[in-house]
């Protein structure tokens, strides 16, 4: 069932701002004194619950540290911190531009993983975000994709029918996520394709 409305539900990273930055991992990993390999694995392991604010940075680096068995101090975990923070820092100019012009044709709005400490940072330095009609990170509402719950928080904030969306991802467990709650989705792979699949999904522009 539709209310008729029209809302792009955007992801973040992979989408409209940047992976983490090429380098980033073994950079952190050399700070703590860890294999590069060893360090990726924990840092990914660890993260599901730091994403969903289950648990603060702090916790987060205790746990990765400890898993690769390396000192746990606060200098270290502070630096481990602000360098993660930045290795997300990036985002595609030109996708910020779209998602921006897309207000004149649709609601759009913002859903993505990200902890509470990078998303407080990520909107003091992407002052764009204030434009959108919605901002859903993960550290904030406190439950992140593919969890339906975090798309159903979206559905309730713009008192919609989940047939009002289309949701833009670049992966495929959050696409499916989305349309077995009834959400139109599409893959990200480039901006041309993207477009086109709005363009088609959006009712024509008035003479």
């Amino acid at each position: 069932m539709s209310t008729d409305r029209r809302i792009v539900l955007f992801d973040l990273f992979g989408v409209i701002a940047c992976h983490q930055r090429p380098g980033a991992l073994e950079q952190m990993a050399a700070r703590c004194g860890a294999p590069a390999d060893a360090f990726a694995d924990a840092y990914w392991a660890c993260r599901p619950p730091y994403d969903a604010a289950q648990q603060t940075a702090a916790a987060y680096w205790t746990t990765v540290l400890r898993k690769l068995s390396r000192p746990v101090d606060g200098d270290t975990i502070e630096e481990l911190r602000l360098a993660d923070i930045d290795s997300w820092s990036r985002v595609d100019d030109r996708m910020v531009t779209y998602a921006q012009r897309l207000r004149d044709r649709a609601k759009v709005a913002l859903l993505s993983n990200i902890p509470d400490d990078h998303a407080d940072a990520f909107r003091t330095a992407q002052p764009w975000l204030r434009n959108l009609d919605l901002v859903a990170f993960s550290g904030k509402i406190k439950v992140a994709k593919p969890d339906p719950a975090a798309f159903r928080h979206c559905i309730t904030a713009l008192r919609a029918a989940p047939a009002d969306f289309l949701f833009i991802d670049d992966r495929e467990e959050n696409v499916h996520a989305a349309q077995t709650l009834g959400m139109n989705a599409h893959l990200f792979t480039q901006l041309d394709q993207l477009a086109a699949t709005i363009d088609t999904w959006l009712p024509p522009r008035a003479a």
